[in-house]
């Protein structure tokens, strides 16, 4: 599955109900995207108590692995940009990359971002 920046951020931040859906027997491996990463890291630059939540980002780095788009993964972002619009339900341009990260390596997201829904050939997971 891969993280959403929120999930992300819930999981930096030690949400206890983001580390009960992680410790749960059927979820799938975690894996991180670099669209998340700066995200989450932009964030990060705009706070004034980043070194705890910076330090945990740290471990997951090291402990996960990171999704980055190549070639295959502009296709999907192109043709679910293409539907969004078509079906008049766009959603921002950076979770575009993580649908599209989603459906090419068929791993669902883990957010609180209904407009996922919206993509065909993906799944949302909520904590």
């Amino acid at each position: 599955m891969i993280l959403d920046t929120n999930a992300l951020s819930a999981l930096c931040a030690h949400d206890a109900a983001i580390l009960q859906q992680l410790r749960r027997p059927e979820t799938a491996q975690p894996w991180l995207c670099f669209v998340c990463l700066g995200e989450y890291r932009n964030g990060l630059l705009n706070s004034t108590r980043s070194e705890q939540p910076l330090a945990t980002l740290e471990q997951l780095c090291s402990a996960w692995g990171t999704l980055h788009s190549d070639d295959v993964t502009v296709t999907h972002y192109a043709e679910i940009a293409h539907q969004l619009r078509v079906s008049g339900r766009p959603i921002p341009t950076n979770d575009i990359w993580i649908a599209a990260l989603a459906r090419q390596h068929a791993m669902p997201i883990l957010s609180r971002d209904r407009h996922f829904d919206f993509v065909e050939g993906i799944r949302r997971l909520e904590w």
